[in-house]
C-alpha cells in the first residue's frame, strides 16, 4: 500500500491549493460580509437582536441566520489547513513551531488591527476575543498535540463536540476558582479592567473541537477528488439529518429548545435558532452539515463563476482584515450624512462610532445593496494579494 506521501503526490498535487476548500471558504468570506454590513449599518443591530423571535422579521432572522456558517468554515478548513501543510513540509516539528507561532500572531492580530477595525476606538476600550483568537488558541493547542495520530485528534474534536454543552449541567458555585477560570474558556464572559471591558465573544474550547475535527478531517482530501467529493455529500447528508433528528426531539443538543410559535412560519424560525455563543452540538451539526455540502460542490463546478469565490478563499485573513476597514469608513461617511458630528460619535462604548442615544444607521433593503458593493470592491485587492503571496517569499506572509 502506497503511503500518504506518494499518494497525495508531495511534487504535485498537494502544493497546488485544493480548490473545494477555497470555494467553501470564498462563499463563507461572501457571506460574512452581510453580517458585518449587518451589524454595523443596520439601524436596528444595536438595539435588539436579529434572531429574538418577538421583535424580528423572518428576513432580517435568515440575514443573520444564514451567516452562522461562516465561523465554523473558517475554524474547521483552518484546522485542515494545518493537516495539509503538515503532509506538505513533512516535517511535524517544523510544522508545529510554524502553527504555535502563527496561533500567538493571530491572537495579537485580533487584539489590534482586528479590533480597532471593528470599533475604530485608538483607546482600546472595548476588547472582543473572536473568531480570529479562537483560531489561534486552537493553534497554540493543537501544536501540541500534533504528535499524536490524525485519528485520535478527530476523536478529541469529535468528543469537545458532543460533550460540551453538558458543561452547563456541572454544578459550580458562583465566584469560585473553578467559575472564574473554567466558565470563560466554555461560555461567552466579560471581565472589566482599568476602565476597559474584555469580553470572551468566542470560548475557546467547543471551537477548538470544531478546529481539532477539521485537522483530523483532513485525511479526506488525500482521497482522490470522486471519492472524497462522494464522502463530503454522505457527512452533509448524514450532518444535517441527525440536526432535524436531534432538534425535533428537543432533548440535547442546544441550551434553547424550539417551541410552537404564532403562526408555521415562526415556529420554523424557532427549530432553526440554534446557539452559537457558544457554539452548541446543534450549531455545529447544521453548519458544518452545509460546509460539507458546499465542499461536495466545490470538488464538482468549475470556472468561470466557480473561480469567483475562489478569489477570496485565497485570500481569507487579508479579506477578513480589510473588509471591516472598509465597512467601518462606510458607516462614518452615512452618519455624516445623517446629519451626526464627529463629537456625537461614541467608539468606546462597542457601538462602533454610533451614538447609543439616537436612532442612526440604515433599513434592511440598504444593507442588501451595500453587501455585494463592498465584495465586488474586495475582488481585486484579493486577487493581486493571492498572487502576490504566491511570488514573493517576505516571512510575514507566510501569517497572513
Amino acid at each position: 500500500m502506497e503511503s500518504d506521501r506518494n499518494r497525495f503526490n508531495l511534487g504535485g498535487t498537494l502544493q497546488k491549493r485544493i480548490n473545494s476548500i477555497d470555494f467553501t471558504r470564498g462563499i463563507a468570506m461572501i457571506i460574512m460580509a452581510l453580517d458585518h454590513v449587518r451589524d454595523l449599518l443596520h439601524r436596528s443591530s444595536i438595539s435588539a437582536s436579529p434572531t429574538d423571535l418577538s421583535t424580528t422579521t423572518p428576513l432580517l432572522f435568515f440575514t443573520r441566520w444564514i451567516t452562522y456558517l461562516c465561523a465554523p468554515i473558517f475554524v474547521f478548513l483552518a484546522g485542515t489547513s494545518v493537516f495539509l501543510s503538515k503532509e506538505r513540509k513533512n516535517d511535524l516539528q517544523q510544522s508545529r513551531r510554524f502553527i504555535l507561532k502563527r496561533g500567538l500572531f493571530l491572537i495579537v492580530l485580533e487584539f489590534t488591527l482586528v479590533n480597532f477595525g471593528l470599533f475604530m476606538d485608538a483607546g482600546f476600550h472595548f476588547l472582543l476575543f473572536e473568531v480570529i483568537a479562537a483560531i489561534g488558541f486552537g493553534f497554540i493547542i493543537l501544536s501540541l498535540l500534533m504528535p499524536l495520530k490524525p485519528s485520535v485528534i478527530l476523536l478529541i474534536g469529535l468528543g469537545i463536540l458532543l460533550l460540551h454543552d453538558a458543561v452547563i449541567f456541572i454544578p459550580m458555585k458562583e465566584n469560585t476558582l473553578a467559575m472564574t477560570v473554567l466558565s470563560p474558556l466554555f461560555s461567552p464572559a466579560s471581565f472589566p479592567f482599568s476602565g476597559r471591558l474584555f469580553v470572551m465573544g468566542y470560548p475557546p474550547v467547543p471551537w477548538l473541537g470544531i478546529l481539532l475535527l477539521g485537522y483530523g478531517s483532513g485525511q479526506i482530501f488525500l482521497q482522490p477528488k470522486e471519492k472524497r467529493a462522494a464522502i463530503f455529500l454522505r457527512l452533509a447528508i448524514f450532518g444535517l439529518l441527525l440536526f432535524v433528528l436531534m432538534r425535533f426531539i428537543n432533548i440535547y443538543g442546544d441550551p434553547v429548545p424550539w417551541a410552537k410559535n404564532k403562526n408555521p412560519l415562526f415556529s420554523f424560525l424557532s427549530f432553526m435558532n440554534v446557539t452559537k455563543y457558544p457554539p452548541s452540538l446543534l450549531f455545529s451539526l447544521v453548519t458544518l452539515g452545509f460546509m460539507f455540502l458546499f465542499l461536495w460542490v466545490g470538488e464538482l463546478v468549475h470556472k468561470p463563476w466557480a473561480g469567483i469565490p475562489l478569489v477570496y478563499g485565497q485570500a481569507p485573513l487579508f479579506y477578513f482584515v480589510l473588509h471591516f476597514y472598509m465597512i467601518h469608513i462606510i458607516l462614518l461617511v452615512v452618519l455624516f450624512l445623517q446629519g451626526f458630528h464627529w463629537s456625537q460619535l461614541e467608539f468606546a462604548g462597542g457601538t462602533f462610532g454610533r451614538p447609543k442615544a439616537q436612532p442612526s444607521g440604515l433599513p434592511l433593503w440598504a444593507i442588501y445593496l451595500i453587501w455585494p458593493a463592498i465584495v465586488a470592491l474586495l475582488y481585486k485587492p484579493c486577487r493581486w494579494f493571492a498572487r502576490y503571496r504566491k511570488t514573493h517569499s517576505h516571512f510575514l506572509l507566510k501569517y497572513i
